[in-house]
């Protein structure tokens, strides 16, 4: 067994399942046993992922390492910049010629100049925001065992092009078998992020919020001062317990932390934790 402080221990086979205590720096360890390994991936069974954004790279790409820095999955999510480009450029188009239209019937049913200006200021704009957001790909997230990609292990599914109020992904295995969903309303994104974990049956299991709202303020107002002001999340319960964090490391590279160290009772299904973790940073351009 091999604690998150890098102590590792070997213990008897009756010591499985059981709950102890590192000798070294006092984290309680649920003892590893074949029935415990999450989904049948050992890469899950664990509490602290470290996660290394790929830079230079026009997809969202990470390594996610054990606690020892050993690779144990790989992640990316396209970006799609050409798709992009041409859903823009489509919107710009449709837009101009809307512009074109609503200046023909302006013109034609003779309205006032200050009506006039009014429509031709909404319509087109509105059309453009439609035509684009509607033409633009979805960025889908897939976890895959190692960087070869030969086999997938996990994919965060983006449910929507695009949304007003509220944004959702469904996190599910290789097979298909949905495990939760990922809900960000962007009507709390104004004062604190936040982010709600659903069980496939619906009710909210988790949440992951800022952890100072504070910080948070701040960052509205100055930004992350060259990543002074890092966005870091703590995980909770709905009952407000904690369960673990995620954390921007203070490096040049992007390195993240997701210790899930409080939530020793596997109540957070890892895979799920793992792709929040993703979705806290890609989703929230970070």
């Amino acid at each position: 067994m091999a604690c998150a402080c890098g102590e590792v221990y070997e213990l008897r086979p009756e010591y499985a399942g059981r709950l102890v205590e590192c000798a070294v720096c006092g984290r309680h360890l649920r003892v590893g046993s074949p029935a415990r390994v999450v989904g049948g991936e050992p890469a899950f069974d664990r509490d602290a992922f470290l996660l290394r954004e790929r830079l230079l790279s026009i997809s969202s790409k990470y390594e996610v390492q054990a606690a020892d820095g050993k690779p144990i999955l790989y992640v990316e999510r396209p970006t799609y910049p050409f798709r992009t480009i041409l859903a823009y450029l489509s919107g710009t188009v449709a837009a101009t010629l809307s512009l074109v239209w609503v200046t023909a019937v302006v013109r034609t049913l003779g309205l006032e100049a200050g009506g006039a200006i009014l429509v031709l200021a909404g319509f087109a704009p509105a059309t453009f925001l439609v035509v684009s957001m509607s033409l633009r790909p979805l960025r889908h997230v897939t976890i895959y065992r190692d960087e070869s990609r030969a086999e997938i292990l996990l994919r965060v599914r983006q449910d929507q092009r695009w949304a007003v109020l509220t944004r959702t992904y469904t996190v599910m295995t290789a097979a298909g078998e949905i495990l939760a969903r990922l809900r960000k309303r962007y009507v709390h994104n104004i004062i604190r992020k936040r982010w709600y974990v659903e069980a496939a049956a619906g009710p909210v299991v988790a949440l992951a919020v800022e952890e100072s709202i504070v910080l948070s303020l701040l960052r509205r107002v100055l930004g992350s001062l060259f990543g002074l002001l890092r966005t870091n999340f703590v995980l909770v319960r709905p009952d407000g317990a904690l369960l673990g964090e995620f954390n921007r490391k203070f490096t040049i590279l992007d390195r993240y932390v997701l210790d899930l160290s409080g939530d020793p009772e596997r109540y957070l299904d890892r895979r799920v934790a793992l792709a929040l973790g993703i979705m806290l940073d890609t989703g929230e351009g970070r």
